[in-house]
């Protein structure tokens, strides 16, 4: 185990970290935003299929920027869009749906055609073909940390599929030979998630820190037993606000260890 040092001060000793993906290790907020963006307007053109009013659509329009955390030019990155797994936002669209009076059956019915919609549109416009970079600092983080031996894992509410393709496309595979993905049972936010993954690492839960965007991860790594719980800020425009953390930082470069 090596001691870990926030702005070079020693807060514990670990032997692996885990870190969130979204917003913690890459910047995803363009491809967010665009994916938002192409659910809400594919939403309405649904809704408008049905028997509805003008007010009607702009309490629709109203419902997902609030449910989503969409704004004009950025992702609130404590929204749906920004934290939760494809399927809570499949539900928390079909709820939208509900709240303006259609039946939980036809809800669910256009929450998945809107989504299957979203899906073919992406894989053939610019949603697909967004750029989403590192975050400055966290490669010199990931050498410094396998210099040291550290194990290294991803727990996130991607897809298996999608953080395989992010560790591909940013040639990270060696680095982080572990992830926990919104298809592994149960996904985040339950702590038995952590407790699986570390158990995959062959790491004790007390002898690892996990690094996150928000809350939900933070209170998660907490309720599993984690060493240290560490809020990162620096993946948003909008900063998150976060509270369930142990130690926050703004940089990866105010993370080194010993």
């Amino acid at each position: 185990m090596h001691q870990l040092l926030i702005k070079g001060n020693p807060i514990c000793r670990v032997s692996g970290i885990l870190f969130d993906k979204d917003g913690t290790l890459i910047n995803s907020e363009s491809r967010l935003l665009a994916l938002a963006r192409s659910r809400k307007e594919l939403a309405e053109r649904i809704f408008q299929r049905e028997e509805c009013t003008t007010e009607e659509i702009t309490r629709l329009n109203y419902l997902f920027s609030k449910v989503y955390g969409l704004r004009k030019n950025s992702i609130d990155p404590n929204g749906a869009i920004a934290i939760a797994s494809k399927k809570d936002n499949l539900i928390s669209t079909a709820t939208i749906f509900c709240l303006l009076g259609k039946s939980w059956s036809k809800s669910l019915e256009m929450a998945n055609e809107t989504f299957e919609q979203a899906s073919r549109q992406s894989l053939n416009s610019k949603i697909n073909n967004i750029q989403e970079e590192l975050l400055p600092g966290i490669v010199d983080l990931v050498k410094k940390s396998k210099k040291r031996e550290l194990k290294l894992a991803i727990i996130s509410n991607d897809s298996r599929a999608g953080i395989e393709s992010f560790l591909i496309n940013n040639k990270l595979e060696k680095q982080f030979p572990f992830f926990w993905s919104s298809e592994d049972n149960p996904p985040k936010p339950s702590p038995i998630a952590i407790k699986k993954l570390c158990k995959l690492m062959n790491s004790r839960v007390s002898e690892c820190a996990l690094i996150g965007d928000s809350d939900t991860d933070l209170k998660m790594a907490k309720a599993a037993g984690v060493a240290v719980a560490i809020g990162y800020t620096a993946g948003w425009e909008k900063p998150p606000l976060l509270s369930e953390h142990h130690h926050l930082i703004n940089h990866w470069n105010e993370l080194s260890f010993k």
